[in-house]
């Protein structure tokens, strides 16, 4: 069987494919050679320089031609000077060696980090502190770090103007950025004068990158962080909340003087009205007591024991109209009734013309406290008076 197979094999030998591919080569070859012995009148050597020349001018013509994409500026420059500014599509120029285009792109937002670098491995950046660790003007030490958004915004500008564009903004930044917080004490960076120093220090960057006509815009100035050293930490902390539990004790109490100020306020107008209302009811019962007392002066003048006797019958009216108890005198010696009227007064209170059933040898009395009162009533004649 081995056998078999192995006659069979030599029988098939593989094809050898260098010795195909240079029969093939060989081929052309004569074919070639003997196109051009038959039209070898079309080949002259002014006609073959001519047209190599031709294509080679429009061949390097051609590599003038480019395309600025969306966003981007392309940067004419020749014999290395510059030449203009291309805005986006197809544009073309003077092809290499007398001009040449650097495509700058004009919408990338770029940044730059100050105090400290970001770290693809740990969230955590690590920290610069010849960068980061800047001086306040009470003489306090504070770690800052920024960050700087910016632009290109002239093409030309940015290529030609300065060297090393990212390394100027970065130093110019520092330097603004130590000069502003310089100028601050260390309570007002880490408090409320952050945006503050941000539009600041993004304003002087700005006017500096102008002045030096850098051709970039700065977008936006973040400040990442600003604390105190990791040596003072603890302290600095302890001073926030006291500031805070201050700021707290100054609200709370601006809160109950907001409300016990208006309290007092509403409290003393009322008594100030009371005040004057009970003046005004004062002075008007006064003022209409002197005018009666003037009218029964005139009828006391005209009548005096009619009137006399007229005030003595009002006044004993109205004190015996408010008891709800008669005494009753039998006798000098005799026991003395008395007689509980409390519902009937309550009832019907007694009338000046109302006279009481007694006997011919009994006179009608008051209480002693009663006498004593109408005695002492001011409005009762004197019996002294005629």
């Amino acid at each position: 069987m081995s056998s078999e197979k192995h006659n069979t094999s030599q029988q098939s030998p593989q094809p050898d494919w260098k010795l195909q591919i240079e029969r093939h080569w060989k081929a052309v070859c004569q074919k070639s050679l003997d196109y051009f012995d038959s039209h070898k009148r079309h080949f002259s050597l002014s006609k073959i320089s001519t047209g190599v020349g031709g294509s080679a001018v429009l061949i390097w013509l051609a590599s003038g031609i480019y395309i600025v994409e969306q966003g981007n500026r392309g940067v004419v420059t020749r014999f290395g000077a510059y030449s203009e500014t291309t805005q986006s599509g197809p544009n073309w120029h003077i092809p290499f060696p007398i001009e040449n285009v650097t495509i700058i792109n004009v919408e990338q937002q770029r940044f730059i980090e100050v105090g400290y670098r970001g770290n693809s491995r740990s969230s955590k950046p690590e920290l610069i502190p010849q960068e980061s660790l800047m001086l306040t003007t009470d003489e306090n030490i504070v770690n800052v770090r920024l960050a700087v958004q910016y632009q290109i915004n002239n093409a030309g500008d940015y290529l030609f103007n300065v060297k090393g564009n990212e390394a100027t903004l970065k130093q110019l930044t520092e330097s603004v950025e130590r000069a502003v917080i310089g100028r601050n004490n260390m309570d007002y960076v880490l408090t409320e004068g952050r945006s503050e120093i941000v539009a600041e220090i993004k304003h002087e960057i700005q006017s500096g990158m102008d002045e030096y006509k850098a051709g970039i815009l700065i977008a936006s100035v973040n400040l990442q962080d600003a604390q105190p050293p990791e040596e003072v930490q603890g302290a600095f902390e302890d001073a926030i909340r006291a500031r805070e539990d201050k700021q707290r004790l100054i609200n709370e109490a601006q809160a109950y003087s907001n409300e016990i100020i208006p309290k007092a306020r509403g409290a003393a107008s009322r008594l100030l009205l009371e005040a004057q209302a009970y003046e005004a009811e004062k002075v008007a019962k006064a003022t209409g007591e002197t005018q009666r007392f003037d009218q029964l002066l005139v009828e006391y003048d005209k009548a005096p024991a009619i009137t006399r006797k007229r005030l003595y019958l009002e006044a004993k009216e109205k004190l015996l109209s408010s008891t709800n108890k008669v005494i009753m005198e039998a006798g000098q010696s005799g026991p003395q009734l008395y007689m509980p009227l409390q519902n009937a007064v309550s009832h019907q209170a007694p009338s000046s013309n109302t006279e009481l059933p007694v006997s011919k040898d009994e006179a009608p009395v008051i209480e002693k406290k009663h006498v004593q009162n109408t005695s002492s009533n001011p409005l009762r004649p004197s019996r002294s008076r005629p």
